[in-house]
């Protein structure tokens, strides 16, 4: 039953995005779609949502056959190879406007390493040899801008000509520091998947050094939950916990150390997972939902319950119950998926409300946004139903 349902919640999904979120007007895909379905048509266009949608329909095609999610993967890469890519300076940009003009042309590595992610497997689905001629071009910039080779791991952000900038935050929420967990969490979550059509040494070697990184300076050991922001030398600047970000580092470093092969690492995040799995319970509601995060410098709870958190908890648990086997870890999957069909899908409208805050109130942030993809819903449906074997 659960792989059907997912599925079918999968197909409900990629037709939104393919009904609601084309702009047949400049081309690609609208920047914003509102709660009722309706685009802000002046809306700026930011690579991160073109580069996620680009990866999730590549992706959807490979595991379905369906055509037309293949015709939505080539609109997203010819959309992001025209308006995105930065021909004078290399890299992509931060955001176009509505006509897929630059509007801000800084090189935040998050948003290069999401590119990689979508190229990769678009490269997968095509054989499209510009696509991974992009994906490489971009891990040498990533390589020779942002790689640490003093103290490891990546400094976050870049002018467009990839200077040192003073602005280093993924937005206004997050803190001004060098390094953050969550850019180095896609960083190899697309190294791992440019490594799998590229089997190239030294990306190979960066995946490993990365799994080092999570182990020694990330992953807190002592309560199993990932510390968010860095100085260069990585001393922790937060005390913030980030239950959606646990929880899907707990799969995805496995799937990195499952990439390249390297039986020691995959050893130990097995390990790392279930540990990871059982801290996040923490943030676990009554209902299944998963909280947002807590901050244990102030004691202060954050409990809206955002999309993403509840798709990467329906993966993350269930890899959990994979590893070890134990059936409370399929009942947390099976729970956070009932607390998504009741409070987070828009049964009526299609795709998922933002969340649901404090007082149990829908969010209205709208179905499509600079951070709204359809990314981490689908993929958690793809995962579902590729771990499920009958």
């Amino acid at each position: 039953m659960y792989k059907e349902e997912v599925s079918q919640e999968l197909h409900m999904l990629l037709d939104w995005w393919s009904t609601y979120a084309v702009d047949q007007e400049y081309g690609g895909f609208w920047g914003t779609v509102r709660e009722d379905n309706c685009p802000e048509k002046n809306a700026a266009k930011g690579l991160v949502l073109n580069a996620r949608i680009l990866w999730t329909f590549s992706s959807a095609h490979m595991l379905t056959g369906n055509s037309a999610y293949l015709t939505m993967a080539s609109r997203a890469f010819d959309y992001l190879a025209a308006h995105f890519w930065d021909d004078e300076n290399a890299g992509f940009y931060w955001s176009v406007d509505d006509q897929g003009n630059m509007l801000d042309g800084k090189k935040q590595i998050y948003g290069q390493a999401f590119a990689i992610y979508g190229l990769a497997e678009y490269y997968k689905a095509t054989d499209d040899e510009q696509a991974l001629t992009l994906a490489k071009k971009t891990f040498h910039l990533i390589e020779k801008f942002s790689y640490d080779r003093e103290y490891l791991g990546y400094v976050d952000a870049f002018t467009q000509t990839w200077q040192s900038g003073e602005d280093l935050r993924l937005s206004e929420k997050d803190l001004n520091e060098k390094k953050l967990m969550n850019t180095h969490l896609h960083v190899i979550e697309a190294y791992a998947n440019l490594y799998a059509v590229w089997k190239d040494e030294t990306l190979k070697e960066r995946i490993k050094e990365l799994l080092w990184v999570f182990d020694k300076h990330i992953i807190d050991s002592d309560i199993y939950h990932l510390k968010l922001y860095f100085t260069e030398d990585w001393k922790s600047r937060s005390g913030i916990l980030s239950f959606g970000h646990d929880i899907e580092a707990a799969w995805l470093l496995l799937e990195a150390a499952e990439q390249i092969g390297d039986a020691e690492e995959i050893s130990r995040y097995k390990g790392l997972a279930v540990k990871i799995s059982q801290a996040v319970l923490k943030g676990l509601g009554e209902d299944g939902g998963l909280y947002y995060e807590y901050d244990a410098d102030t004691a202060h709870w954050n409990r809206e319950k955002h999309w993403w958190p509840q798709a990467e908890a329906m993966v993350g648990f269930y890899n959990a119950y994979q590893l070890n086997d134990d059936p409370k870890y399929l009942e947390y999957s099976l729970n956070t998926w009932s607390f998504i069909k009741q409070y987070i899908i828009d049964h009526e409208g299609g795709e998922w409300h933002w969340g649901i805050d404090t007082n149990g109130h829908l969010m209205q942030e709208g179905k499509a946004s600079f951070w709204k993809c359809p990314y981490h819903n689908a993929r958690a449906c793809m995962e579902i139903m590729k771990r499920i074997k009958v």
